[in-house]
This record gives C-alpha cells, structure tokens and sequence, in this order.
C-alpha cells in the first residue's frame, strides 16, 4: 500500500491503514517539512477522527471573529458559544500525523518524488525520479493540489478550477487580539482576505475563488497589513494555487484513491481546506482497508461517502460563492451583517450544518437585492 504525498491528507490515511494493520509506505517528495502557505483554520470537531490528541500543535483557539468592508464596516462576532475554531501551522500537523503513522508501522520514504505511476497486471508501479522503483496494490494520491496524477487517472472534476492565494507569515501580533480571527471584504476582486493567530505571530491570506484572474495581492496587503499592525512589506510571502471543488466525479478507480487537495476538496466559499483533507485521508483509509481485506471488490464507497459527507453540501457553496463574490457589498451587507452569519459560518466549519441548509435563502436575498 502506498500513499503518495506526507501531507495532511496522506498522513492521516497512511496512520488509519497502518493502525488497521496494513503494510504501508509513505512517499514525500521534500526531503524535510517545509512551510506551507496555509491559513490552518481548522475545526475542532476533527479531533473525532483520531485516537491520539491534536492539541499539541494548536497555536490558538479562535473565540471571536471580526469581519470587515474595505478595513471599515467592521462586525464582531463571540464564538465562545459555538463550535470551537483552531489554528495550526500546517507544517507542525502534517509531522504530527506522520509521526504518528510510522509509529503505527508505516514506512516513510523522503525525498521520494514519484515520476511514473501505471498498473500492470493488478499491481502498482511507482517509479521515483532517481529510478526507485516500487510495488502496490493500492495507492492513495495525497500530494496536493500541483499533482498531475488525478487528471492521468481520470479521478476528480475533469475540469479543474483554482483558487489563487497568496500566504504571508508575520512575526508579532501586531494589533490582532488573542483569540480573534479577522476576515476582510471588498479589498479582494472576487475574493476575501484573513488574518488568523499564530504563536507569536499572524498568518495573513489573500485569495480570489471565481474568475480566471488573480488578485493583486501585493496592492491588497498594502492596505491590509497597516490596519493590522503591520508595515505594509513585512513577512514572508507565498504564492499558491488551490484546486476547489468543481463537481461530483469519482474520487477512485482500480486500487486507487485521491484524496485531499489533490481530490479538489477545498471549499469554494471560504476555502476550508483542512477539514476535507483530514476527511478524505480518514475515508480513504476506512474504505481501502476493506478492499485489501476482501470485504468489497470495488472503492466506490468512497466516493459515494466523499459525495454525501462532503460533496453535496460544497454544490450548494459553489453556488453561494458565484453570487455571493460577484455582488460582495450586497452579500456583506445582506449576509456577514446578519445577526446569525456568524454562528452560521462556525457550523459550517465545524460540519454541524451544510451549505444546503442556508443556500435558498441566501441566493434569493442576494438576487432580489443586487
């Protein structure tokens, strides 16, 4: 069993296979855990998935949240109440979780960049650039959202849609209160902005969801990161392109599975991409230990699984985000500023409510009042 790609989703597939007594090997490309332009939103409710604690590689629980139009307009909302919100530095959880996994048994082989992967005769071939060469009989692709193996194998929508983000990693707090999360409207052409807390720092993102343009980052960070704290040119900065969910495809073929950002799981709406990722890894595995047991001859369960835990509700947020971003003073006004937005969007996050619950309702009260 071989899991291609070390990262969140992989990881946490490759632990549930090898805690259920699979002989698995786990392929990363990078030689060591590098920093990845993540927000690390990520809701509480996935400590149900694992036996072990996640806690140790929170930075912070997030309690409010503040949103924002054009750096005014400004909305807070407690959350104390609502499910709880963490933040992570992605690379932290992606060696948490592998850790994890090689201490159920899996073997993890990096640098291990995969060049040719074909099947012969029911058998998997993986074949690394330097001329390794291994043998499966299943594979879980897990290597994000710049992998070209789901388009080779015909898993996931056959026409993919980007997001295009920009991550930037701040030292200090600047003036972002412990326990807070920011979210800004209107300064992103069809998009959002963030600032989530980190240990003695700030994550600040800049993404656009619909359209084939980017956004102008550098001119939106300008402004953004001042009304933070911040000088305007501070941080490190990260370039990134997120596969969104862009339909109902299978997830699987013959022994073979995608998960995470390479399945395009992310959330066309707010672009929570955690969640699916730990989702899928956990779903991939549950379905894939069955199949190499005997218990089924085919994986179809797991897109079917993929399609009603996950896929049904991001049809309804594809749809709210192709309004919502073409109108987003309209949405802003008619939506954040509602007294229960935010309580909505934290069930969403946290999986209590699906964007099938609200979508009617919000499509019909921005159309009507565009």
């Amino acid at each position: 069993m071989l899991v291609i790609g070390a990262g969140a989703a992989g990881s946490a597939a490759a632990f549930h296979l090898a805690a259920a007594g699979q002989h698995v090997t786990l392929l990363e490309q990078n030689a060591h855990q590098t920093i990845k332009p993540c927000g690390g939103g990520m809701a509480a409710a996935v400590q149900e998935w694992f036996p072990f604690d996640l806690q140790s590689v929170v930075d912070e629980v997030i309690e409010r949240v503040e949103f924002s139009w054009q750096l005014s307009d400004h909305v807070v909302a407690d959350l104390q109440d609502s499910a709880p919100f963490w933040i992570v530095r992605r690379e932290k959880l992606d060696a948490l979780l592998t850790s994890h996994a090689i201490d159920a048994g899996a073997e993890l082989l990096r640098p291990f960049a995969v060049k040719s992967l074909q099947r012969q005769e029911g058998v998997w071939q993986v074949t690394a650039d330097d001329g390794r060469q291994l043998e499966a009989r299943a594979v879980v692709v897990a290597n994000g959202s710049l992998s070209a193996w789901p388009e080779a194998l015909g898993l996931g929508p056959k026409t993919l849609h980007h997001a295009s983000t920009m991550s930037v990693r701040l030292e200090g707090r600047g003036n972002l209160k412990t326990g807070s999360a920011r979210f800004e409207f209107g300064l992103v052409h069809h998009g959002f902005a963030w600032a989530f807390p980190l240990a003695g720092g700030v994550n600040v993102g800049v993404g656009t969801f619909i359209g084939r343009n980017a956004a102008d980052s550098d001119a939106v960070l300008e402004q953004l990161l001042p009304s933070l704290g911040f000088d305007p040119q501070a941080g490190k900065r990260q370039e990134a392109s997120l596969r969104v969910w862009n339909g109902h495809q299978a997830l699987h073929g013959d022994g073979v599975i995608a998960v995470g950002d390479a399945a395009s799981l992310c959330d066309p709406f707010l672009a929570e991409g955690l969640r699916p990722a730990l989702m899928s890894g956990c779903e991939a595995a549950r379905c894939l230990n069955h199949w190499l047991n005997g218990d089924t001859n085919n994986l179809a369960d797991y897109s079917q699984t993929m399609r009603q835990r996950w896929g049904d509700s991001m049809a309804w947020g594809k749809r709210i985000a192709q309004v919502f971003y073409r109108f987003p003073k309209v949405g802003y006004q008619l939506g954040i500023k509602r007294p229960t937005a935010p309580q909505r969007i934290a069930q969403i996050l946290s999986g209590e409510m699906g964007y099938g619950d609200i979508a009617q309702r919000v499509i019909k009260r921005l159309l009507l009042q565009r």
